[in-house]
């Protein structure tokens, strides 16, 4: 093997890269930026207690303590992001994309409520208008609701005027009825209710708000609560969303760096320097192996600065293995650096090899969950991100970063992208010509 060919080459690529040195300073720059936003739009440092509330419009047109009380609910929950609107400006809102949503609850809401959690019959409707983009909200919206509304109607049934009204009806109607052992259990259930009523508003003194105060302690909720906790490589430490952007931004314009080391090859034989390498001591696959390791230095230098850029200003930190990070870094530049050179010998010309490599490319991108994490994609897509090297190259150095993985967890990604490096470089090898 021509080492000292080799070495001249790849010094004279390295060379060429940061002749042009706005191209360079680009490069870097807008991947940081794009990184940049799409950490900030997913959470960020998870700073932001704002942050990702979904906004969703009430319309009250019962206004009775119920429908109240579901509202200040759903006002007070930390997910929510609640207006008080009309019915009108409401849907307007939603078509506009202003709403992810809108509650209406009708006028007679809290009676009709009340009235049917005892018989199951004249059930109100809740009408929730949905914005068709926003579906995931819609569902915590109308998961949150039904938390609320059972909560609150529990409560009003069991210890409210309303409840009062209904059990006081279903009394008479009992009474009416022929007496059977299930009337009378019930009829005993329900008595004892209203006895419940009555020793709360005789508790009260005359004047105060402890009555009603106490009352709000009964009715039915959710017998436990949640405690959410992170898991990320350090405790106590909010998940940094930058981290998943920053190796997503950098593995796409590695990428697009790789295309255009492709297309120079490409572009040689328009130039008198074609005949001086044909001419070269040198076989074709020392060339392609000169032009790869020369385009994974290259690919090396922006990563780091990329990743230099993270740590430094958006709170990034390689929380797991050191070795495991640089070894997925390089293994993924080497795989970039061929992955353009098998692109630029099928494509036989710069244009043709462009326009081929930028929809690969993307492609590799947007199902390797370098844009959006995987986790949102369907069940069949995630496992066919799988088969894909940018989705290793991912989970590489997100297990890396945020995740504080150990060096095992690098291993299996650092195998496969060299494999597909591998196979990458045979291909180009194999297809390229001289003669062309």
């Amino acid at each position: 093997m021509n080492s000292t060919a080799i070495r001249a080459l790849i010094r004279n690529d390295i060379r060429l890269y940061f002749t042009d040195r706005r191209a360079v300073v680009v490069g870097v720059l807008v991947p940081i930026l794009i990184a940049a936003f799409f950490g900030y739009i997913f959470g960020g440092t998870g700073g932001s207690e704002d942050q990702g509330k979904i906004p969703v419009a009430i319309v009250d047109e019962d206004q009775s303590s119920v429908s109240h009380a579901i509202s200040a609910d759903l006002a007070a929950d930390p997910l929510l992001q609640v207006s008080a609107l009309d019915r009108a400006a409401a849907g307007e809102q939603v078509k506009s994309g202003k709403q992810n949503a809108a509650a209406i609850f009708p006028q007679g809401f809290g009676e009709q409520a009340t009235r049917s959690l005892f018989s199951g019959a004249n059930k109100p409707q809740v009408k929730l208008l949905v914005d068709p983009s926003q579906n995931t909200g819609a569902r915590v919206i109308e998961g949150l609701l039904a938390q609320y509304s059972m909560q609150e109607i529990s409560k009003e049934a069991f210890t409210g005027s309303y409840g009062r009204k209904a059990i006081d009806s279903y009394l008479e109607q009992l009474d009416k009825l022929e007496p059977t052992p299930l009337r009378a259990d019930l009829r005993t259930l329900l008595g004892a209710a209203r006895k419940l009523n009555d020793q709360i508003d005789s508790d009260a003194e005359p004047g105060s708000t402890a009555g009603a105060s106490e009352q709000r302690k009964f009715g039915l909720s959710i017998p436990y609560t949640l405690a959410s906790t992170p898991v990320t490589a350090r405790d106590n430490t909010p998940y940094n969303s930058y981290a998943h952007s920053f190796a997503g931004m950098a593995v796409q314009f590695i990428l697009f760096a790789g295309i255009d080391a492709g297309v120079l090859l490409l572009l040689t034989r328009q130039r008198g320097i074609w005949q001086r390498l044909r001419s070269a001591p040198l076989s074709r696959s020392e060339f392609m192996l000169a032009r790869a390791l020369a385009t994974t230095l290259i690919g090396l230098f922006q990563i780091a600065l990329i990743y230099i850029a993270a740590v430094l200003v958006f709170q990034v930190r390689i929380d797991g293995s050191w070795p495991g990070f640089i070894a997925v870094c390089i293994s993924f530049c080497l795989l970039n650096a061929t992955f353009g050179l098998m692109l630029a010998t099928l494509g036989r010309s710069a244009s043709t090899t462009r326009g081929l490599a930028m929809m690969a490319t993307l492609l590799l991108v947007m199902l390797g969950g370098a844009w959006v994490p995987a986790f949102v994609f369907p069940r069949w897509l995630q496992n066919v991100s799988r088969y894909l090297p940018t989705r290793w190259a991912m989970d590489g150095l997100d297990g890396a970063t945020w995740r504080g993985l150990p060096f095992d967890a690098a291993v299996l990604p650092v195998l496969v992208l060299i494999g597909c490096a591998a196979a990458c470089l045979l291909v180009a090898i194999w297809r390229f010509r001289w003669e062309e």
